[in-house]
């Protein structure tokens, strides 16, 4: 069900010593970085991403924080977009391809009624449904 897990940071330098002890320990490897991002765990599975936050604001418990969802199709990405507007979520980004991460990443953002930023991904979108 799980894509990824993201955690804003005020200080990569300071979250990648931490994360990368801790990750050794548990035999998790460092993934490639990705436009200031720091990651650990699988590339084509479950992994654990660092970053400044994108607001510019300090992160904080929640400020950072994604909950990534693994779709199946780029239909079940609107559908989750939809279903969560229709139920008092907020937009976050509309569904769609985001290059700025690679060109097959189709995604969709929200905020849900109480303030969580949650995603939902098809990572390997050709263009079809």
């Amino acid at each position: 069900m799980f894509h990824d897990l993201t955690f804003g940071t005020n200080d990569i330098a300071r979250a990648e010593r931490f994360y990368s002890a801790i990750f050794a320990v548990l035999g998790q490897p460092r993934l490639p970085d990705n436009d200031g991002w720091i990651g650990w765990g699988q590339e084509n599975g479950f992994s654990l991403w660092i970053c400044l936050p994108f607001n510019k604001k300090p992160a904080t418990a929640g400020n950072g924080t994604m909950l990534t969802f693994k779709a199946e199709s780029a239909a079940q990405v609107r559908a989750f977009h939809a279903a969560g507007l229709a139920n008092g979520g907020l937009d976050e980004g509309a569904p769609g391809v985001r290059t700025r991460y690679e060109p097959s990443f189709y995604v969709a953002y929200l905020r849900d009624p109480d303030g969580n930023k949650l995603a939902c991904t098809i990572l390997d979108y050709d263009g079809q449904n």
